[in-house]
């Protein structure tokens, strides 16, 4: 793909389109071809990437959805079915899967169970554990190293779009952002759907922006195949069916009067075509499991799908608004567990009864800036800086096509911030608004005329106070993150007290989600006296596959445990047990309580697992 494309030559309004945007070019930087030394830059920092995601995967212990999603992956292929995690769509598992399958591995599908809103792929998840025993680790490793390609493709689109954008230095700054982000690096090793939906995304309203750039039916059918990949990681990107309609009638609006009927039509027929494009590649990689089945014969689980339910009615039969309507006799074209997915994700989002965790507080319902608060914690401060000077760069300042190309950047990610920010009935991940980062990488690079200017004669004295922040912001944001490396998951910034301060602000994914059970394995083996070993592990594999000796133990207050003394020993406890549960606890207000919030810290292994310590009752004089 031509990282410049040319306007499209359509009749006579062509010419004064691509005048337009020639004009506005110096105000977005010199787009010189790059140097030869600047693709290889690229690929080193695409392959520094590679080693530290490949290191990662292989030092961090499953985490809790791991093992789930791994053995989804492989019902897939055994059985040509995708009611297994069906939430979310079978891409990314099923890549994970492929070299397992090839390895070798056991597998115990008796705890399998189907019907209206099923969910066993926990169970078969432990399962696999226990048939596979430590050779578990070894296989969610290989797992791992075949989703890393995912990450790498999102370097890529960040590298072409901001040097398409703002120059060839531009795409080494985003990609520079993108390969050292920690955020990036922690999903980018797991076998998570995170990674992927993020990179194709990105990649898809990538090749959105070329063809708005020069809207040929080539350049159409690609970026319809790219949309239907990325619909194939995540449903949450649903909302760019509609969305590309709307940005497309803005962008266009603004050259109206050089727009004829001729053109609206044909680029109204490319988008609708790509679109169907789209949809044909999903059922593709369906296998069409279901396709055309009439929306009155889906069993759905969620309120918004079921409608009114008599009270006696079990929720687990399913319903149907559309039943014995017209609409239940329309076929629908997408396949059958991808619709049931939709719905499954929005009963999570209706139904949800666990309570969630912020800022040391816990809440039976979510909050509307969950999102906001956590990005706050979890992206490096550099970036933040880098964030707030792109934003004071003089946006006006530019000509009208550079304002809406950056708007083009923008608002799928300000979309995707305020569609999943809305969803306060599941306030959990912040990873939920991982797509996100790679845009505002790129937009970052409209700095980099005044850090890199080309020709350096450009540079002005206020340029070059600018050159000096942005610069000093960039080197804080790409090398601060690494002394966290190994543990991505945990990292928390500065501000909010650094990986070991995170407790303080959130927990689960965002900072203990079992990644960190080999770490204590070896902590054991260096602490012998280290007995007896208690354990309140928050993690998908029991501690004994990774060779960890120990009694296992709750971490919650019940009504069987209340006022009960702790036994003096050593005990692991991980930070999510430690903050209370994520289940409906027996507090006075509600919330649940850990038994161990009252221990004194005597070590920590990773930043995820504390270890405490109870000591004997001095004997009496």
């Amino acid at each position: 793909m031509n990282p410049t494309p040319p306007a499209a030559q359509d009749g006579p309004a062509a010419p004064e389109r691509q005048t337009v945007d020639a004009a506005a070019q110096p105000a977005m930087g010199s787009l010189r071809p790059a140097p030869r030394f600047a693709p290889w830059l690229a690929a080193g920092l695409l392959l520094l990437q590679t080693v530290l995601l490949a290191i990662a995967a292989q030092v961090d212990s499953p985490t809790l959805n791991e093992p789930a999603h791994l053995v989804a992956g492989i019902s897939y292929w055994h059985f040509n079915r995708f009611d297994v995690y069906a939430v979310n769509p079978p891409l990314v598992r099923m890549v994970a899967a492929a070299p397992v399958l090839l390895a070798g591995c056991k597998t115990d599908w008796k705890d399998f169970y189907s019907g209206p809103g099923a969910r066993p792929e926990m169970g078969l998840g432990a399962a696999f554990c226990r048939a596979n025993g430590e050779r578990t680790f070894w296989l969610i490793t290989l797992a791992r190293w075949a989703c890393i390609p995912f990450a790498l493709l999102g370097g890529w689109v960040c590298y072409r779009w901001a040097g398409a954008l703002y120059g060839w230095p531009a795409g080494l700054v985003a990609l520079g952002l993108w390969c050292t982000c920690p955020n990036i690096g922690a999903a980018g090793h797991l076998i998570t759907s995170d990674m992927a939906s993020t990179s194709l995304a990105v990649a898809a309203c990538y090749s959105f922006w070329l063809w708005l750039k020069n809207p040929t039916w080539e350049s159409a059918l690609i970026s319809g195949a790219v949309l239907g990949i990325a619909e194939l990681t995540k449903t949450t990107l649903v909302i760019f069916y509609p969305l590309w309609f709307v940005m497309w009638a803005g962008y266009r609006w603004a050259e109206r009067q050089q727009m004829n009927r001729r053109r609206w039509g044909r680029e109204g027929a490319m988008l609708v075509v790509r679109t169907v494009l789209a949809i044909y590649v999903v059922n593709l990689g369906y296998g069409y499991e279901g396709t055309g089945k009439p929306l009155g014969e889906f069993r759905f689980v969620s309120s918004a799908l079921t409608g009114p339910r008599d009270e006696n009615q079990h929720t687990q039969a399913g319903g149907n608004r559309f039943a014995g309507t017209w609409l239940g006799h329309v076929p629908v074209p997408l396949p059958e567990h991808y619709v049931l997915g939709i719905d499954l994700q929005r009963r999570d989002f209706e139904q949800y009864h666990h309570w969630f965790y912020l800022g040391g507080r816990w809440q039976k319902t979510g909050w509307w800036y969950y999102y906001l608060y956590g990005l706050g914690c979890k992206l490096p401060l550099g970036t933040w800086c880098l964030l707030g000077l792109a934003a004071l760069a003089g946006f006006w300042r530019r000509g009208p096509a550079a304002r809406r190309d950056e708007v083009v950047l923008l608002t799928p990610a300000l979309v995707i911030l305020g569609f999943v920010s809305l969803q306060t009935g599941l306030n959990e991940h912040v990873r939920y608004v991982l797509p996100i980062l790679p845009f505002f990488f790129i937009w970052i690079g409209r700095l980099t005329p005044a850090i890199w200017p080309l020709p350096p004669a450009q540079l002005t004295s206020g340029d070059g106070r600018l050159a000096v922040a942005a610069g000093a912001a960039l080197v804080w944001a790409m090398v601060q993150p690494q002394f966290s490396f190994p543990h991505n998951l945990s990292y928390f910034n500065e501000l909010a007290g650094g990986p070991a301060g995170g407790i303080r602000h959130l927990i689960h994914s965002n900072l203990d989600w079992g990644q960190d059970l080999l770490f204590l394995r070896q902590w054991q083996l260096a602490h012998p006296e280290a007995k007896p070993l208690h354990i309140a592990y928050f993690g998908p594999c029991e501690p004994g596959l990774a060779g960890v000796e120990g009694e296992k133990v709750s971490g919650l207050i019940t009504a069987g445990n209340a006022g009960e003394p702790l036994p003096p020993g050593w005990y692991a406890v991980s930070a999510t047990l430690l903050a209370g549960s994520y289940d409906e606890g027996t507090g006075g207000d509600g919330t649940a309580s850990s038994r161990f919030r009252t221990l004194p810290e005597v070590d920590r292994v990773g930043y995820s697992i504390h270890i405490l310590r109870v000591d004997a009752d001095p004997p009496s004089p």
